[in-house]
């Protein structure tokens, strides 16, 4: 399965429930895949044995957002309504889960991967990992709510209209990401992390996270959805189908090379 969780019940990891992407080749999540890591974390954070939550992937990258291949080959907009309805319920899963989220980011986190990742509770990310949101070039708009989490304020500006990316190191300096560690020791520093939480009462982290999400300064969840306002838009201006047309071609060129 392209998303497996497991509940780990002995040793230093007990109360830890691992969750983890393998979407092969890049980890773009198709809509039924975004409704499938919503549905995961969710039942992890039901689950009164859970007392924090490790979020990661396996292959070339975290998180490189929706697949762009499974919109362009569906006719009409069932897609693209579906992919911001998906994105949108794991979003929410991984920022209301009751426990504690900690994102193990490896290589690429972009698209999705900053929703993901934003509204997790704690990152760890390996050497080589970068976070970026290159909306913008696929005629779309969004989680610029959950970069800003991430990035100070004007960099996050910067970041959206210009598609750059940041390096987990310039995250850390900016005290967003916890640790960055080379890409072997990468699951093993999210397990340390989730294992100092899962050590204290249950009761009350679930009730800390309950508090933390009650004073934030914005509704991560309203922001969002205000932003996805403006991808629909674009799509029915029809120049977002026109990026994406031109991204998924550059992209199997170079798949093809």
């Amino acid at each position: 399965m392209p998303i497996t969780s497991t509940s780990h019940t002995d040793g230093d990891h007990a109360g830890i429930v691992e969750i983890v992407m393998d979407c092969p080749p890049v980890n773009a999540l198709t809509v039924a895949e975004w409704f499938e890591l919503a549905d995961v974390v969710t039942n992890a954070g039901r689950d009164t044995a859970t007392r924090a939550v490790v979020l990661r992937a396996e292959g070339r990258g975290f998180n490189a957002g929706v697949d762009i291949k499974e919109m362009q080959n569906t006719e009409g907009f069932d897609a693209l309504i579906g992919a911001n309805k998906g994105c949108f319920a794991a979003f929410a899963a991984v920022y209301d889960c009751p426990v504690p989220v900690i994102t193990a980011v490896n290589g690429f986190c972009v698209g999705g991967g900053i929703g993901l990742a934003g509204n997790s509770d704690i990152i760890v990310a390996s050497d080589d990992a970068f976070f970026g949101l290159p909306e913008v070039d696929r005629g779309a708009l969004g989680a610029a709510t959950h970069l800003a989490r991430l990035v100070p304020q004007h960099k996050m500006r910067q970041m959206v209209y210009t598609s750059a990316n940041a390096t987990a190191q310039e995250l850390q300096a900016w005290g967003s990401v916890h640790a960055v560690v080379p890409l072997a020791e990468l699951r093993d520093a999210a397990f340390t992390v989730a294992a100092s939480i899962a050590a204290k009462s249950p009761t009350v982290i679930r009730a800390a996270k309950e508090s933390l999400n009650g004073i934030d300064l914005w509704d991560v969840k309203r922001s969002y959805r205000f932003e996805q306002g403006f991808t629909y838009e674009l799509n029915l201006s029809g120049v977002s189908d026109e990026l994406r047309d031109d991204f998924a071609g550059t992209d199997k060129a170079n798949r093809d090379a």
